[in-house]
């Protein structure tokens, strides 16, 4: 009777141990542009050939930034010296406060009272400035300043034309290229829930910021270096955004794209999101958020 009422108990516990692995929660899974699943290593390959990564996360998704992390720091390894770094998050007219912070000339934190710092700076964005940082990286701030995109929301393109020489060194050269006929430009305009004609800058807004990214990009482009590039996924998904804007300037480049997006569950990519990107990092829904 004993032998059976130990028997009994292993089978449950087996029965049991079965269920929670049947249950296993996965925090991320990358999948290739077809929905195949593909390992961390496979993406990396991708990166160490491509001359520019453009990596796009979900700004408040934790995996997005420790993949980011993790992606920089074994490219570090593969490219040395040769590895360039950038953020939407830094706007180019923050470019000489990075350039004095990265040098010693001033001290952090005066560097984090001028320099315009994200909510989410401590937590998401902070590890990798200081990893190019204390492997003397070069750091590029690749955004329009925030007021000039502004400006574009209210005066179109054409507001840009009032502004000094010297404010103009932090735009994209103009007369900036527009296509409103891009896919992720004219969602833009559906999701106002207003006519065309009531809010067409609110595209132009984005596109500004696609082009600058894209100008100090290829500004900073040398054969031989990879540059990796964070930004909302919004800016390449699609291979629209910012890399409709360097493959006009160079269609030569090879050009890697990540995004980043939710799902319910991650052991399969959402139609939706097939051909999103060269790489989609599916997390689940309920990840928790760090804003």
């Amino acid at each position: 009777m004993l032998i059976k009422k130990n028997i009994l108990l292993l089978l449950m516990c087996t029965l049991a141990f079965s269920s929670l692995t049947a249950q296993s929660l996965k925090a991320y899974q990358i999948f290739d542009k077809n929905g195949e699943p593909v390992y961390f290593s496979y993406m990396l390959n991708g990166a160490v050939v491509a001359d520019i990564v453009l990596f796009g996360e979900l700004h408040n998704n934790p995996i997005s930034h420790w993949l980011q992390l993790e992606l920089s720091m074994a490219l570090h390894q593969q490219k040395g010296e040769n590895l360039v770094m950038g953020m939407e998050m830094f706007e180019a007219d923050n470019q000489l406060i990075i350039d004095e912070y990265f040098s010693g000339l001033i001290a952090e934190r005066n560097f984090r009272s001028e320099a315009r710092l994200w909510n989410n700076y401590n937590t998401d964005i902070r590890p990798l400035l200081e990893f190019a940082r204390e492997n003397e990286l070069t750091f590029i701030a690749t955004n329009i300043p925030r007021r000039y995109a502004a400006l574009v929301n209210r005066e179109g393109f054409e507001g840009l034309e009032r502004l000094s020489q010297d404010a103009l060194r932090f735009v994209a050269p103009l007369p900036v290229d527009y296509d409103p006929e891009l896919p992720g430009y004219k969602a833009m305009l559906e999701m106002t829930g207003l006519p065309a004609h009531a809010n067409e800058n609110f595209p132009k807004a984005q596109a500004i910021k696609d082009a600058t990214m894209a100008h100090f990009i290829m500004k900073n482009f040398m054969p031989g270096n990879t540059i990796i590039h964070f930004h909302g996924t919004y800016h390449s998904n699609n291979y629209e955004g910012i890399v409709w804007y360097i493959n006009h300037a160079n269609p030569e480049l090879r050009i890697m794209t990540i995004s980043t997006v939710e799902q319910e569950q991650v052991d399969k990519l959402e139609e939706e999101y097939l051909n999103q990107a060269d790489f989609i990092i599916a997390v689940p829904a309920t990840m928790t958020k760090t804003y």
